[in-house]
Formats: structure tokens, sequence, C-alpha cells
């Protein structure tokens, strides 16, 4: 065969083999993609239209609000179906069946909870008026389901399966996910009865304060700020929450217009209405409010129930979960013959409701706290303003009062929960810190986050006027840590008193010394400090109860820390200042070991971030160019800016009341979860570098247009 043949053999070869590529990337990639324009025919009562906006949020207007609901359904499977089942399979405990062994624990812990039985109690107690927008919602996932089986995107067909129908309870599922993910302090309740065990009594009652203990599950900073503080004359509110990373965001953002309703923001994939925005009149931000919403209880009463369900797992073998139920619960630990069982307010009757649909069309202060006043749980701290130049606070949820026993007696009454309206200051401040007064008429019990966020928010906003939505941005991204600052102080006092000659803490000294506090990602200073903390942390918790130093990790930890310094308590340690320098050493030690000469040192380095889909990004070689970093970051737990490698902010809103198109909102990532989108990280670079985009409301700018027609009779 001559060369020229060969070549043109290869050339031949190529050329099948890149057409057969661009065929497989098109079918499995492209072509799930959603069909943002043109005209569809849909089970809808008059016609209606979708509008993709620049960053492909979906401005849904509707004839009827039933309608509107059915496209919110539509659209949102659209861009996030398999997010949106991968979410209900996690809170059910079905996900082994298609990740494998490495999530059968999570699916038993589901199972436990018996989340599938509670979203179904709680589905068949739904109000009219509550169940309408859900109904209408799952109808629209099913009509997506429906329409685009088949194609449903390289997900599905990799894990070879299509999705169930969606039902009202999976929307009540995600809710429980929610309320889950927000009060769960069981664990923590555990770590405690550890140390009582065998701890010293008064030491390990330090470590556990009544009113800062448990673990605030996540993070959130919410505020408004009258008009008299802003350049504008009118109320700006801005919000946070902190939650932890996923791919794609946990939210999505659309904008929901029909007769009597007029509203925009964001809502987990899998819940009508939106959760945090604004509409025409009001803006409302939501942080976690961590009331304790469960307990562990020690309870060998009789078993009054026996469930035994099968747990399909992908390559293994099926696992049957038993889970005992008693009067409080289901038994979630046995201890010899002591049996405890978990009682939570979201297992009991009424303990979830959904209000947001009624909340998206609160005109003033009055109807928003109607609508709150039927909010179970979880419990939040919800901020608001609205165009009138008001401000205001409340909290909402159900939260238990216990008598002398720990046995709930009752719950707090929604008027007696803390509230303001237009409060002196001009500012209201949310950051999950304690809201309720010293000498409120009830216990408290909760764990609430150590007031760092919410001084510096405070100290922030105090200190000037004129402000507008970038400066509400600037504090949001603020990463200084004034615990870590103080402890720095202790830190390189300690060393001076102590006259320290050792050379290789000379250098870590003296960048102590001259540190800000802030926790930027080129920081050397921020990582040595976070690495102290870690071990002295593990110290104090040692000293309390011997052999259990690595089982406190409880933001609470911190404030415990700094009343430790700064009143050098008798009976922890022998000489405090040789203690710090010997966990400074620790520290300096691990730096090295981890990121080697000192010169090379970053916080960001250590705190790092790097997200893949669930899917797409375990495929060899490919994944790594779905992947979103690794990125460095500043930030850490105790700074507006909460930034971890487990959480940070899930979005950044801004509302400013003078102009509602002069709003901002950046979610991390992008609206779609189909790699092939322009929308899948198109935010990215900007939600990094934590600026802004504009949230529009009154004026579009369409890039995409989507005509919806009744189907023909």
């Amino acid at each position: 065969m001559s060369l020229a043949r060969i070549l043109r053999f290869l050339n031949y070869a190529i050329a099948l083999l890149l057409a057969a590529a661009v065929g497989v990337v098109y079918w499995y990639g492209y072509r799930p993609t959603p069909g943002t324009s043109g005209t569809l025919r849909a089970p809808v009562s008059a016609a209606a239209t979708v509008i993709r906006d620049r960053k492909g949020v979906p401005h849904i207007r509707a004839g009827t609000p039933d309608d509107l609901y059915f496209l919110q359904g539509y659209v949102t499977a659209q861009d996030r179906l398999f997010a949106m089942d991968f979410a209900r399979r996690q809170a059910s405990g079905e996900l082994a069946e298609l990740a494998g062994a490495a999530a059968l624990e999570s699916d038993l812990e589901s199972r436990r909870l018996r989340l599938r039985r509670l979203a179904r109690m709680h589905a068949s107690a739904l109000t009219p008026e509550e169940r309408a927008p859900i109904a209408a919602y799952a109808r629209g996932v099913n009509w997506f389901l429906e329409q685009n089986l088949g194609r449903l995107g390289p997900e599905f067909r990799m894990l070879g399966y299509d999705p169930a129908p969606w039902t009202i309870a999976d929307s009540v599922l995600i809710g429980l996910a929610l309320h889950r993910s927000q009060s769960t302090s069981w664990r923590d309740e555990e770590t405690e009865r550890r140390f009582r065990e065998t701890g010293d009594p008064e030491k390990v009652k330090l470590l556990f304060p009544a009113r800062l203990g448990l673990e605030a599950p996540a993070g959130s900073n919410a505020w408004a700020i009258s008009g008299r503080l802003t350049a504008s004359g009118k109320p700006l509110l801005a919000n946070d929450p902190h939650m932890a990373w996923t791919m794609p965001s946990i939210w999505y953002e659309s904008h929901l217009t029909a007769p009597g309703l007029n509203a925009a923001g964001v809502m987990i994939p899998g819940l009508p209405g939106i959760g945090i925005g604004h509409n025409e009149r009001i803006a409302w931000g939501i942080t976690n409010l961590p009331w304790d919403q469960q307990d562990m209880v020690a309870d060998n009463s009789p078993v009054l129930e026996q469930d035994q369900e099968i747990v399909a797992v992908r390559n293994g073998r099926p696992v049957t979960a038993v889970v005992n139920v008693t009067r409080n619960g289901p038994v979630f630990a046995t201890e010899g013959r002591q049996a405890y069982a978990l009682r939570w307010t979201a297992a009991q009757p009424g303990g979830l409701t959904f209000v947001f649909p009624e909340l998206n069309k609160a005109r003033n202060w009055e109807e928003f706290r109607r609508a709150l006043s039927r909010h179970a749980g979880p419990a939040f701290n919800f901020v608001y303003a609205d165009v009138e130049g008001n401000i205001g606070y409340q909290a909402a949820g159900r939260m238990p009062l216990r008598n002398a026993a720990g046995e709930w007696e009752s719950y707090i009454p929604f008027d007696e929960l803390p509230t303001a309206f237009n409060p002196p200051s001009g500012r209201i401040v949310t950051a999950n810190q304690d809201p309720f007064p010293a000498e409120y008429k009830y216990p408290v019990a909760g764990g609430f986050a150590a007031p760092y966020r919410a001084r510096q928010i405070e100290a922030r906003l105090a200190s000037k006027k004129g402000w507008n939505a970038a400066g509400m941005l600037e504090i949001q991204n603020d990463v200084y840590s004034r615990f870590s600052h103080f402890l720095a102080g202790q830190i390189v006092q300690a060393a001076r008193r102590r006259g320290v000659t050792n050379p290789d803490l000379r250098e870590p000294i003296e960048e102590l010394a001259k540190w800000n506090g802030q926790m930027e990602p080129d920081s050397k200073a921020a990582l040595i400090v976070t690495l102290a903390f870690q071990h002295f942390r593990r110290a104090v918790a040692e000293r309390a109860a011997k052999g259990k130093g690595s089982l406190y990790d409880m933001p609470a930890a911190t404030v415990v820390i700094e009343h430790l310094l700064t009143r050098r308590r008798e009976g922890w340690f022998a000489n405090y200042d040789e203690e710090l320098v010997r966990r400074l050493a620790a520290a300096v030690e691990e730096a090295g070991r981890l990121q080697g000469r000192f010169t090379t040192w970053r916080y960001g380095r250590y705190n790092f971030l790097v997200l893949s889909p669930a899917v797409l990004g375990q495929i060899p070689v490919v994944g790594r160019y779905l992947r979103a970093g690794p990125v460095e970051m500043g930030g850490s737990s105790t700074t507006v800016r909460v930034q971890t490698r487990r959480l940070g902010p899930s979005m950044r809103f801004v509302a400013d009341l003078a102009d509602l198109d002069a709003s901002l909102l950046t979610i991390p990532l992008g609206q779609s979860q189909h790699v092939f989108s322009g929308h899948f990280r198109d935010q990215w670079k900007e939600y990094l570098a934590g600026r802004g985009l504009p949230m529009q409301f009154g004026k579009v700018e369409a890039e995409s247009v989507l005509e919806i027609r009744p189907e023909d009779p």
C-alpha cells in the first residue's frame, strides 16, 4: 500500500472519529440543554411567556397562579432535573442505589429519620392554599419529563435510569431536607454527653454554655438599614446565607409574575415560590435561628412501631434498615441497655408548613408577619424592608419549651418571639447570634453563633452614612476576624513574656505581630493562627475530658477560648503563656509539614475549594475540565465572609428599595447544571470576586423568549 493511500486512510479514520465524537457530545451533552425560545404548546389555561435574561434567569409571566407555578416547575426541571432527583434520593435514603456503598451511611440516617414517611404525613396535612402551588409545580416537572424522556441529560444515561415522576410529597421531602440541614444538633448533644460521662463537670459546663454551645449547622448574614443611613433615602437589605458547597448551586433564581404576584429571587429547586428576594413592595432575607429543635432522649419506653426497609446498594448487597420508634421518636443509638430516641420538631404533626407563596404576595409589614405566623420550621430570622422606608425583624418557627425533666410542653407563641420594627438605630443585623433578651421570659437553648460576625457588621454599618448597594457587597466580602486577631495578639504577648529564642518561631511570631487580622488567601499569619487555634482548642478540651480533645469542634470554642485567655481561669493550665507558645510551635511544625518552607506559606493553600459535578466530574480526564477550582479562599468561620472548605456564601443578595432594578444577586457557578449550557458556570468569576450581578425586574433584557400557548382543545 502506497504512503499516499495510508495517509488518506488515516485522514478518513480521524475524520470519522471526530464525527463520532461530535455526535456523542451533541447527543449526550448539547441535546439535553433546554429549549428556551420559540413557541410551546402546554397544558396551561392562558398564554404565558418565559423570558430568559443574560444570566439565564427565567422571568415567567402567566395568566393564573396555577399556570405560573406549573411553568416554574417546568423551567426548573429544564435546568436542574438531575440535581432535584439527587436531592430527593439523598433525603429519602435512596442514593446508594446510584452511588453505591459510599452513600450507604447517609441513606441509613435518612431512613432512621423516616423522612419519606414524614413527607407523606405533612403532604396529607397541607391546606388547600399550600397544596395548590406545590401540585402545580409537580405537574410542571412531570410535563417536562413526559416531553423529554430519552434526552434528560448525560447523568441519567451514565447511571442507567429514568427519574420517577415528581410528587407533592417530593417537594415536602425537599422542605424536610432543608429543615434537617438547619436544625440538626443531635450529634453535638451526643458529643456533650460523652464529655459529661468522664469529664470534669465544671470544665465541661464551660465548654458547652447553655445559650452558646451546640453547633450551628450553617451560618448566614442578613441586615437592613433605614433610608437615613443610605444615599438614596430608602432602605437597603442584604443577605448571604452560608451553606454547604454544592455543584450546581443550591439556589435557583427566577422571577414570577401573575395576577396579584410579582416577585423575584431564589428558591431551592423542588419548591415553588421565592424563598429569598423581593416583590414590588417589600424585600426579605433569612438566616438560620439555631434554637434547639432536636433532643436525643434516653428512652427505654416500649417500641410503638418498627420499620424494616431494604436499602438498595449499587454493585453491592441490599441492606435492611430496622428502625424502632418510641413515643419520643426513632431510636438513633443504643449503649448497653440504654436506648436513645430522637425528638424533632419536624417529626411532629404540623411541624412543616409552606408559607412562601403567601409571603411572596405580602405588601406591608402586617401581611408579612401574618404569613410568618404560620411558619413552623426550621426556625429562621427574617429581615424585612419596604418601599415606604420601613425595616423590620421577626423570629419565626416552632421553638420547643421544655420542663425541668426535659419534656416538651409547648412552643413559644409567635407573638412572644423576638421582633423589631423601625429601631431607633436604623439598623437590623442578624448573623445567627442569640436574638433573645437576657431577661427573656422563657428558658433559652440553642447553638447560637459567636457574636463576631454580627459585631463586625454593626461596626461597619455604624462607621458612616450614605450607603449604597455596592457598599453592602463590601461588607459581605469583609474577611476581618476579630477572634483570630485577638488570638494572634495573645500568642505574640506570650512569646515575648516567655522570652522565646527558638529560631523556628522567630519569623512566625514577627508575622503575627504585624498582622492586621485580615484572613486573606496570601496571608502567612492567617494560616499560623488558624492552626494554632486548632491545637489550643484540642488542648482546652483535653483538660475538660481526657482523650476527647479531637471531638470538640464547636463554634462556641472561639468564645470559650477568648474567655479563658482573657480571664486566665485557674485549674486549666499551669501557665497560659507556656501553653500558647507550645501550641504555636505545634502549628508551625504542622504548617511546615503541609506547605514546606516558611516563605511559601499561604492561608489559601490551606483554605481552598474544588467543586465537581456529582457524576460527570468522575469521568477520567474529562471530569477535571468540568470542575471549578481549586480556588484559594479568604475568610473563615468568624469573618463576615464565611468561607471554609465545607461551606460558604450560597448566594449574595442586595435589595435596593429605591430602585429594585438596581438590586444585585449572584449565585456560585450558574443557573444550569448542563455542562454545555452557557449558564453552567457564567457567574463563577463574578462570585469569586465578590461582585454583584444586576437583578432584572422592571426592565428585562431578553436573551431568549419562549411563548407558551394552551394545548389545542
